[in-house]
């Protein structure tokens, strides 16, 4: 059975689960645009049980998920029905950029607070505890006390995965996007850029939209010029360049590719040592790393052990068969295309 809250006026079961969705799909789509902060959504909900806001934290400096929330709750007038909460990351407890999440709520009629996962930032954690400090203490519930959500928490924990990865272990999380045909090899037929479909495509450019920087090797450049702009879907607007590092040990980077893709938007770095990358790119406040090259360097990645999820795109005759591997909860499972078999 659902664990009951303290207040008779709790939403269903069914009712969170379809807060927490809604808070998940939001949230996912600011993959790529919110780094060095994590991409979170809050839903709130009414006595019954109803969705009145989704709110989302769009980007460093703006208002957090929760705060965004309140203030559609209240411009919509119907901030004094909210009674529930739904987020998927722990409210902050710490004054930055933005007051206190956990203030927020508390200063509001919320009365129950469920939450996602815990905050893995020490300078931000805490929220919880808070929201349940008396006199007013709210009632605090976490999907990992509910086993009955444990695909919710899965999805929650693939939401926070990279910037947990930057946080927890200094280097961001990342993936490495690898196409073969159907003999296994990356090379598209003459006179084609690609042999997959227009379904993994899309998907290749979700995945770029999400993250916040590309890897690539300085062999890729020299034969293929890649652009590595998101095109099939629309990119986030307003961003920051996204980060573009070049491995190579030669210093062969084109001067006038480098400045085209500067052109583009792109703040490229170059080094001559791909071990390095991961620490250098958290240092940039980097949560999620894409690895987008030839076998030569993808070998490397692999050899080194550097990926944390390893997404191929396999070609069968007329279909993508789309294989995932992972270390951890994949937020490439957020993006996935529901035209593509995704196979983990």
């Amino acid at each position: 059975m659902l664990k009951q809250t303290t207040f008779s006026s709790a939403a269903s079961a069914s009712q969170i689960r379809a807060g927490f969705r809604l808070a998940l799909d939001h949230a996912a789509d600011t993959l790529g645009a919110t780094s060095p902060n994590p991409s979170v959504g809050c839903a709130l909900l009414d006595a019954e049980g109803r969705v009145l806001t989704i709110g989302v934290h769009p980007r460093v400096g703006q208002p957090h998920a929760e705060a965004m929330a309140l203030a559609q709750a209240r411009d919509a007038g119907v901030l004094g029905d909210v009674r529930t909460a739904i987020v998927t990351l722990e409210p902050c407890n710490h004054t930055g950029r933005t007051p206190p999440c956990s203030e927020a709520l508390r200063n509001s009629p919320v009365e129950h607070v469920w939450i996602g996962v815990a905050d893995p930032n020490p300078q931000a954690a805490g929220g919880a505890e808070r929201l349940r400090e008396m006199p007013n203490g709210r009632s605090v519930t976490f999907l990992s006390d509910v086993p009955e959500m444990a695909d919710l928490e899965r999805d929650c924990r693939a939401l926070l995965a990279p910037f947990l990865s930057r946080v927890v272990r200094h280097r961001p999380w990342i993936s490495v996007k690898q196409a073969l045909d159907s003999n296994g090899t990356m090379i598209p037929p003459m006179g084609q850029t690609t042999f997959t479909s227009e379904a993994s495509l899309t998907l290749a450019h979700r995945l770029r939209r999400a993250t916040d920087a590309i890897i690539t090797g300085i062999g890729t450049v020299l034969a293929d010029k890649p652009r590595f702009t998101v095109r099939r879907v629309a990119d986030h607007a307003d961003r920051g360049p996204r980060l573009l590092v070049v491995c190579d040990r030669k210093g062969r980077l084109p001067a006038d590719w480098k400045n085209g893709m500067e052109q583009a938007g792109f703040t490229v770095l170059v080094s001559p040592d791909l071990l390095s990358v991961p620490a250098m790119l958290a240092e940039r406040g980097v949560n999620w790393a894409m690895v987008e090259a030839g076998p030569s360097l993808l070998k490397t990645v692999s050899d080194a052990g550097l990926w944390d999820d390893w997404l191929t795109i396999r070609k069968d005759g007329d279909t993508d068969h789309i294989e995932l591997q992972s270390r951890d909860e994949s937020p490439l499972r957020l993006l996935r295309e529901s035209a593509c078999s995704l196979e983990s």
